[in-house]
């Protein structure tokens, strides 16, 4: 595929896909989990921070140790074999990819209709505009691949916007009238153990602090990708890590805590109006809907690309229609194509499941985190083979994977413990997918 995307592109697929909705939307449900205790929550950012910038650097090595390889599909190919490459590229594909963007294309429809007073979530207009969103950055990724760079780019610009302002405004204004030391001072529900609080938060956060694997899907369309994907890698996790931390603070003086945890979004525009008066309020929180079509789009970019990468080895017939490539847009149509069904089919389940009172029984698990939480755990043979390589320094192939998979250990507990038999029920239609998947696979073992 075409050379098209530069280490700017690359770092603003990190910072754009990652920063954009799950900070806004994932801001009070820390302060639930976490009963309102500030400083537990702060803890629970920097611990994630920590996480995601640790195992985004490992992946940075993984790709310099893997010269001409790209995407996660790609490394865990080289890395553990076919076979397991394939079963992670099917998840991918199938869930991971089309989970977050089915979620993704909700969350901009939400924000909209908050700023022009749509207060259900549920609501037939919310869902239709999530509808019509999906179906248009499905459309610019799909039939105009550069535009959709571009867009990434000026979309993480606009997106840092309202979280800079919160993080700088908020924090003088918090410290001058004491709202950050009555939030601080003052946990809205005691009852909650902090560590209780410490685990569900982090686990919250696992959907903000996401998105930095997805730059590895375009390593192929990457200049100078084996330099430039591991500098995207750990500039962009860095700018996020640090943003996010000093807006939760900035937020905390901006609003009192058990005011945000009980109107959710709705909480975080008054959050913004009590910063910035009505009309400034107003104004910069369009820029949240607009950040978060972005984080949209840079998932979008992701799907569009994820059976592509599964089938463009050649030795699997049965995938041999998704490595066609359109020489016009230069994209590959079939995988665009199931793509955005896959994704409609998420964004049908996720209204059912997390939005409503539950259209699947048992099974309504949360599908903005385990996911993710399962992604941290198919990290780990990669890691283990990075650890067996003997062209590395001890930093690089021993004591960076081995912190790579602590991280990741500590992820998986943390959501067994957060969310308890929601993971026996996940981790069953994870299986079924994944043996659906099975029927599919061609090629010889490796």
């Amino acid at each position: 595929m075409e050379k098209r995307y530069t280490l700017p592109v690359a770092i603003a697929m990190v910072v754009g896909t990652v920063i954009g909705s799950g900070i806004f939307f994932k801001a009070e449900a820390v302060l639930k989990g976490t009963g309102g205790n500030l400083g537990i929550g702060i803890l629970a950012f920097i611990i994630m921070g920590i996480v995601m910038i640790i195992s985004a650097c490992t992946f940075g090595i993984v790709a310099q140790s893997h010269e001409g390889v790209d995407g996660l599909v790609g490394f865990a190919k080289a890395s553990c074999g076919k076979t397991y490459s394939y079963y992670v590229g099917w998840f991918m594909a199938v869930v991971y990819y089309p989970s977050l963007v089915g979620v993704l294309c909700w969350l901009p429809a939400r924000y909209f209709g908050v700023l022009i007073g749509w207060e259900d979530p549920t609501s037939g207009p919310v869902m239709t505009l999530a509808i019509f969103f999906m179906v248009v950055t499905y459309l610019m990724n799909a039939l105009a691949p550069k535009l959709a760079g571009k867009f990434q780019i000026s979309t993480t610009i606009i997106k840092l916007i309202p979280l800079l302002l919160m993080a700088v405004v908020g924090t003088i204004v918090g410290l001058s009238n004491g709202q950050i030391n009555y939030n601080f001072a003052n946990v809205v529900d005691p009852s909650v153990a902090p560590l209780a609080g410490l685990f569900g938060g982090v686990v919250s956060l696992s959907f903000a602090f996401e998105g930095w694997i997805c730059a590895t899907s375009i390593g192929s369309e990457l200049k100078d990708s084996k330099r430039n994907l591991p500098k995207a890698l750990l500039i962009g996790t860095v700018i996020v890590a640090v943003v996010y931390v000093v807006y939760y603070i900035g937020l905390s003086g901006a609003i009192d805590s058990a005011t945000l945890m009980a109107n959710a979004q709705s909480g975080a525009k008054s959050a913004f109006m009590n910063v910035f008066g009505q009309v400034g309020g107003i104004a910069i929180f369009a820029f949240v809907s607009i950040s978060c079509w972005g984080t949209c789009n840079g998932l979008m970019m992701a799907v569009t690309r994820g059976m592509y990468d599964l089938a463009a080895d050649g030795e699997n017939e049965k995938l041999a229609m998704f490595r066609n490539i359109d020489p016009t847009t230069n994209m590959p149509t079939n995988s665009t194509v199931f793509g955005i069904f896959v994704s409609g089919l998420w964004l049908v389940y996720f209204y059912g499941a997390n939005l409503t009172a539950g259209w699947f029984g048992p099974f309504c698990f949360d599908s903005s985190e385990l996911p993710i939480i399962t992604l941290y755990a198919l990290y780990i043979p990669i890691y283990f083979s990075l650890m067996k390589r003997n062209d590395l320094s001890a930093f690089r192939g021993k004591v960076m994977p081995i912190l790579a998979t602590l991280c990741s250990l500590f992820m998986v507990f943390a959501a067994i413990y957060s969310h308890k038999m929601n993971v026996v029920y996940y981790l069953i239609v994870f299986l079924v997918i994944e043996v659906i998947g099975a029927f599919f696979k061609g090629g010889k073992k490796a």
